[in-house]
């Protein structure tokens, strides 16, 4: 190194740059040593290179080489190179039939200075993506992730659709090939959008790229917006389907991101079914992902069965007591079933990389498509007029008999010029000059011929040919339109078939420590003030997760949340732990503690939702020396419960005893002191009475768009549910069940009602029975709420035609019109008056005997509810609502009731006013 370093030091102080103050281009990279190496080889310049300037061009050289050559496709065809070079080679072997792919390899490597191996799986991945090859034999399976028989077992050709767009030899940009031996095109023809129809992805030195694939029917129509100059929009779709999440697709540019999710299901109460899986993913991989997370404890399953074939089909069975609902979002959470994947869309352009969007992708493909149609329109004139030309020379020179004036003609020159000036007189209408190739060729028309010259035909071929040329003609003045034509034929000849198959939907963010299983149990030593999994010998808390946080409160007053470990120290002496749910707002902290050595007795009622882990904060006021926690409790529903204060019989205290009611408390921040219990010294507190929830009942939504319930007031509202409030739900299949309302619960597509669940109101249906070929209705209550029962029949044909939840539901029947017979006036039947309610099993009444056209949902008659016992009003933030911090502490929750005594000041400060007096 250190001679190199002389080296560049002696170039730097003879370089031209140094001398003159500007570079010479080719010389940098040499100095003159003639004066070092003596006298005996004066005047022979040796050049002398530097390393650093070899690695440079050398580096420069492989990076370009890598990103135009091997990993980055072209705009122009959407091909990279070797891809490119296959499809040319397919283009050279095409007979009609199959060729061994190994024979495709093999006519490639003429063209691609790169292995076979190399040519094989780039064949096998555009075989796979089932659009320009036609395959035959097995060529892998991207759903199972297995790989392709050996090249020598497997053929291929070109398809019909391959053959129809991506070639066009006369119109083709020719180069030589690497060893000069053969002609390859530069890009090929391409009239379609194939690089978003196939996607690429592809890594270089210092870029990559990674184009997603695109809907075959999506893009034509797209492409057919942009040339009527209609504004459009383009989302993948993917092979293996799945549900997929675009808002941040950003159009395929750096920065965006799309989440891919598996189509998971519940296939019965214990058991899960995958049917579809995420784009970069097998189920191979996916299964793995599974039980990895398994073993990790962050799921429970009891097996797995794949059952793949031409569709997915993975049955996950779930242990007796796992919540299947829980489980799916636990799957999407850690597990392959849900992935991100960050689109980057760089291609090559005039031999440079350039980073664009897919819509401008696809505009620049369909307008560089336009100008490829122009081509061949022109070269399709030019023949056509040729034809024309040469078509109308050969009837001059055969109905005039010109022929018969080179008989005498002894010379070639001679027979040229006869011919020459016999046409002479009948070329004025010609659309251009008669040259000497087109006598040469009219020379060449043998005697046969024209003998056989049919004067009728030769005009009739002049007329098709001039009505050819008139409407390639009308096609070039109306170029954009034919173009519009082009793409409406080749989405009506291909586009069977190539429906969409990646669903597009929006995702609800799952949080993993909703969803985790708990997999690890958690103790406490409260003397010694350690929290942790691995305390086994001192009190067990309660089941966690390695992911969770835990939140433990102190006698002294002090609270901290920390991340679940072994072992953790919070404080001497703990009086309470429990794993924390951040912004949880439904579970209330009912605290009497002393502020300070000789200070006042405070009661206070407050929320943790938002903290800073590891920290300690003091909860008993402003933390003075020798405060003390005398009651602590921790209620996840908001329960109130009463306890007794006990004083010390200390002076002329008169009331040594008393209760006081946490109801009457309000709930605020963390940061608030609370309320003065009493100034006196305390001597115990106890508790009196367990208290119940004071919290309103939760309001729910139901989100169509996500498929989910909420609590931030998104979509439908379902109504008010306590902890004994149910849904219902009743699908197209005709199954109903009543559920526990949980935030994690899944639903069909084809859920047809969704409500509060109301016992005693009666569900009335109207479905076909299939054996007796006739409509049925009946009326019954659901008896068995945690039952998921069918109310249709079990014959296959028998199917759901109404289901209503009204009191008095009203239907319309409309009858079919018989044969030589007026229709019959349609019929309304009040249901409640039809049949009376009975159990969910019967078969109901016979609605009609004639045949009917369709029943339809008229607007129920009026019924009035009896009105619900009156509550008291109880205000509550849903455990959904994000707190603002830490900071903000004093939002209010407050139970209005009478005889509360405890107030609140004009700036939300707290006013110390005494419950002992």
């Amino acid at each position: 190194m250190e001679e190199n370093d002389e080296l560049n030091e002696a170039e730097n102080q003879n370089s031209p740059e140094d001398q003159s103050g500007q570079s010479t281009e080719g010389q940098e990279d040499q100095i003159d040593n003639s004066e070092a190496v003596g006298d005996e080889e004066q005047g022979q310049d040796d050049a002398l290179t530097r390393v650093t300037g070899m690695y440079k061009d050398w580096f420069l050289d492989y990076a370009s080489y890598v990103i135009l050559e091997r990993a980055v496709p072209a705009i122009e065809d959407g091909f990279k190179p070797v891809q490119r070079r296959i499809m040319h080679s397919l283009k050279d072997l095409d007979d009609g039939r199959y060729n061994k792919v190994a024979n495709v390899v093999g006519h490639t490597m003429q063209y691609h200075p790169h292995g076979d191996a190399s040519i094989a799986d780039a064949m096998v991945q555009i075989g796979q993506k089932d659009l320009l090859i036609d395959t035959q034999g097995n060529w892998g399976n991207i759903l199972t992730g297995d790989r392709a028989a050996a090249s020598r077992y497997i053929e291929a050709r070109l398809s019909k659709f391959a053959l129809e767009v991506v070639f066009s030899p006369k119109i083709t940009e020719w180069q030589q090939s690497y060893d000069g031996r053969k002609k390859e095109p530069v890009n090929l023809p391409v009239k379609f959008p194939l690089l978003l129809a196939q996607g690429a992805e592809g890594i270089a030195v210092g870029l990559s790229t990674k184009i997603m694939p695109h809907n075959f029917i999506e893009l034509i129509d797209a492409s057919i917006k942009h040339l009527k100059g209609q504004r459009f929009k383009l989302f993948p779709d993917f092979p293996t389907s799945g549900i997929i999440d675009v808002s941040n697709y950003n159009d395929g540019l750096r920065g965006g991101k799309i989440r891919v999710r598996a189509k998971i299901a519940q296939h019965s109460k214990s058991t899960l079914i995958i049917s579809e899986i995420p784009y970069g993913t097998n189920t191979s991989s996916l299964i793995d992902s599974i039980l990895k997370a398994n073993d990790k404890g962050k799921i429970k399953i009891k097996k797995i069965e794949d059952n793949t074939a031409a569709d997915v089909e993975i049955l996950v069975h779930l242990p007796t007591g796992i919540s299947p609902d829980k489980t799916i979002d636990a799957l999407y959470a850690f597990t392959a079933c849900e992935s991100s994947i960050s689109p980057l869309g760089c291609i090559i352009e005039d031999n440079k990389p350039l980073f664009i969007g897919v819509t401008e992708m696809l505009k620049r493909s369909t307008d560089a498509t336009v100008e490829l149609l122009k081509q061949e329109l022109e070269i399709q004139l030019s023949e056509l007029e040729e034809q024309w030309h040469f078509a109308s020379l050969e009837r001059i020179f055969i109905e005039n008999r010109i022929y018969r004036d080179i008989e005498e003609e002894e010379t070639w020159e001679g027979v040229i010029a006869a011919i020459d000036k016999g046409l002479t007189p009948f070329t004025k209408h010609l659309r251009r000059a008669v040259t000497e190739e087109d006598i040469v060729r009219l020379t060449e028309i043998r005697i046969k011929r024209i003998s056989k010259f049919d004067l009728d035909k030769a005009q009739q071929h002049l007329d098709n040919l001039e009505e050819r040329i008139s409407e390639v003609k009308h096609h070039l003045e109306h170029l954009v339109d034919y173009a519009i034509a082009y793409f409406q034929k080749l989405k009506d000849t291909y586009g069977e078939g190539r429906e969409r198959k990646s669903e597009i939907r929006l995702f609800d963010d799952i949080e993993a420590t909703k969803v985790v299983i708990r997999n690890t149990k958690l103790y406490v030593n409260r003397e010694e003030g350690f929290v942790g999994t691995s305390l086994r010998r001192d009190e067990y808390v309660t089941d966690c997760s390695d992911i969770d946080d835990i939140i433990a409160f102190t006698q002294d007053g002090k609270m901290m949340v920390f991340k679940v470990d072994s072992k953790t120290f919070v404080g001497k002496g703990i009086i309470y732990v429990a794993v924390f749910k951040k912004k949880d707002k439904r579970t209330v902290y009912n605290m009497i503690y002393r502020d300070g050595k000789g200070g006042a007795t405070y009661i206070k009622r407050f929320n943790v939702t938002s903290i800073t882990r590891d920290k300690h904060y003091e909860m008993g006021g402003s933390g003075k020396a020798g405060t003390f926690v005398h009651y602590f409790s921790g209620n996840p529903n908001g329960e109130a419960e009463v306890v007794t204060v006990n004083l010390r019989h200390v002076g002329s205290i008169k009331k040594l005893k008393w209760d006081i009611d946490f109801a009457k408390i309000m709930i605020k921040g963390r940061a608030s002191k609370g309320n003065i219990v009493t100034k006196y010294s305390v001597k115990r507190i106890e508790l009196k009475e367990k208290g119940l929830s004071t919290l309103k009942p939760r309001k729910l939504w139901f989100d169509e768009t996500v498929q989910r319930l909420n609590i931030d007031d998104r979509g439908e509202f379902l109504g008010e549910f306590t902890s004994e409030d149910r849904l219902l739900i009743a699908n197209q299949t005709g199954q109903v069940k009543t559920v526990i309302p949980e935030l994690t619960l899944h639903f069909d597509e084809d859920v047809v009602v969704l409500e509060k669940w109301n016992p005693k109101k009666p569900l009335s249906v109207v479905y076909w029975e299939g054996e007796k070929e006739l409509y049925y209705v009946k009326r019954f209550l659901i008896d068995h709420p945690d039952k998921e029962e069918n109310v249709l029949t079990d014959h296959p044909k028998s199917h759901l035609e109404i289901i209503s939840t009204d009191y008095r539901p009203i239907i319309e029947i409309v009858f079919a019109k018989k044969r030589g017979q007026e229709r019959k006036e349609n019929l309304e039947v009040n249901l409640e008056e039809f049949i009376s309610v009975k159990g969910i099993g019967a078969m109901g009444n016979q609605l009609t005997k004639d045949k009917v056209l369709e029943i339809n949902m008229l607007e129920p008659l009026p019924y009035e509810e009896p009105e619900p016992q009156k509550t008291e009003d109880v205000e509550i933030v849903d455990e959904g609502n994000v707190d603002k911090g830490a900071g903000s502490g004093d939002t209010e929750v407050r139970k209005t009731t009478q005889g509360d005594r405890s107030d609140k000041g004009e700036d939300g400060d707290d006013v110390q006013t005494s419950l002992f007096e």
